[in-house]
């Protein structure tokens, strides 16, 4: 269990990174097909979005308290809290993650700013 959280791991801090986040090719290999997002701004965000005029953030961002949770033998539930390093601003986020013929993609994702 600990190989796989580590690669999952792995794949979120992925998908946080600028030069992923800037390229509709390298997102695209991380995002399922279905990918759908209930963003920290309160909208839903969808695969479509992204691959289309949707901007995701640059800013960089920092993961921490990172939990991962067996959902069954293809798919897995992640935990954690992000923190924008420019704005201070604090999200607890949860993913869920498929295993598909491909690899691991993220299918959805789920941001609420964090109390203060």
């Amino acid at each position: 269990m600990e190989e796989l959280k580590q690669q999952i791991y792995r794949l979120e801090c992925s998908h946080l990174k600028p030069e992923v986040r800037s390229s509709k090719e390298k997102i695209g290999a991380v995002l399922d097909e279905e990918f759908f997002e209930i963003g920290s701004s309160g909208y839903m965000i969808y695969r479509a979005d992204i691959e289309g005029d949707h901007a995701l953030s640059m800013d960089p961002l920092t993961i921490s308290d990172f939990q991962l949770h067996e959902l069954g033998p293809e798919a897995v539930l992640t935990t954690y809290k992000i923190v924008n390093e420019r704005s201070g601003r604090e999200t607890l986020r949860s993913s869920v993650w498929k295993k598909r013929a491909s690899g691991w993609r993220l299918f959805f994702n789920q941001g609420t700013v964090a109390r203060e």
